[in-house]
């Protein structure tokens, strides 16, 4: 079958190619070859695809330039997904899409429910609740995957951020007191092609589900475990975990409003998927020991 997959360049993206790939043809445009920003060119695939399933792993995700590109961000994260149940609906296959802790307050200790009552603090949470809401509304049959601190051995994300940090500096400030599950790209995309394996078996889930690892930290907490392990594995860095200073949140401001309490309850889809997610720290392991082999490896001679 014909698995069409928006946002490939990505970095959940990019995962999806490779779990998704013995399950159907593949068909994943470039941003040079489709412009998710045209309804009219997104019409356009969608008629000459035709495919058996969407997987929409495209969307706005620079939090804070949404504050003020505000239209821009709605496009690719309300629009787009509107417009992807809408012929998902018509056509009567399944959407699978993904969305953020950011649609939640933010604000207590206990770990958000799917149920529980949203409240997003910026345009980019109140963007990705918009899509959700749309999706959920179409009349598709639909599988949402809420995630939290999405990072991956390549594109642009705190890990690797921290990495280029750790060769650079010999102090830091990070922030401690925003808490939540680092969920790798792999780890969303290993789940997704179970979650389409079960479908074409007949056995698949619908709805929305939240998808991150056990265990819980905060920014402060994934940088000294970042720079503590990337040492283990050998990189040479200037900058030790003893070096990086754990600030609040306050102290460091930012266009968009981050929540303190990005924690997702993840019972639903272990139960409904019949899965155990991994801890958190585990998954970084694999991560970073991924991501340093395709740095050696980039800088070997021919």
């Amino acid at each position: 079958m014909n698995i069409l997959i928006l946002g490939a360049t990505g970095q959940v993206g990019f995962e999806l190619l490779r779990t998704l790939s013995p399950l159907g043809a593949l068909i994943a445009p470039t941003r040079a070859q489709l412009d998710l920003s045209s309804p009219d060119a997104v019409a356009g695939v969608l008629r000459t695809i035709r495919p058996a399933l969407i997987v929409n792993a495209a969307a706005w995700t620079g939090v804070d330039a949404a504050e003020t590109q505000q239209e821009a961000a709605f496009r690719l994260n309300a629009e787009l997904p509107e417009q992807l149940a809408h012929f998902a609906n018509v056509a009567g296959i399944p959407l699978i899409h993904y969305s953020s802790d950011y649609v939640y307050p933010g604000d207590g200790e206990s770990p958000w429910q799917e149920d529980s009552a949203t409240g997003p603090l910026s345009v980019y949470g109140a963007s990705k609740l918009a899509g959700d809401q749309a999706v959920m509304a179409s009349g598709a049959g639909y599988l949402i995957f809420r995630t939290s601190w999405v990072y991956g051995a390549r594109g642009n994300n705190f890990m690797r951020t921290m990495l280029r940090l750790g060769q650079e500096r010999d102090h830091l400030n990070v922030v401690h007191d925003q808490i939540g599950a680092p969920t790798p790209a792999r780890l969303i995309a290993q789940v997704t092609a179970l979650a389409v394996y079960r479908q074409q078996l007949g056995q698949g889930i619908e709805g929305l589900y939240h998808l991150a690892p056990h265990g819980e930290t905060s920014w402060h907490g994934f940088a000294c475990e970042i720079f503590r392990r990337a040492q283990t594995l050998g990189m040479v860095l200037t900058l030790t975990p003893e070096q990086v200073t754990a600030i609040p949140g306050k102290h460091y401001p930012t266009p968009a409003k981050r929540p303190n309490n990005s924690r997702l309850c993840v019972n639903k889809l272990e139960a409904d998927l019949g899965i155990q997610l991994p801890h958190w720290e585990p998954q970084l392991q694999l991560t970073l020991m991924e991501c340093l082999s395709a740095e050696r490896l980039s800088t070997t001679p021919d």
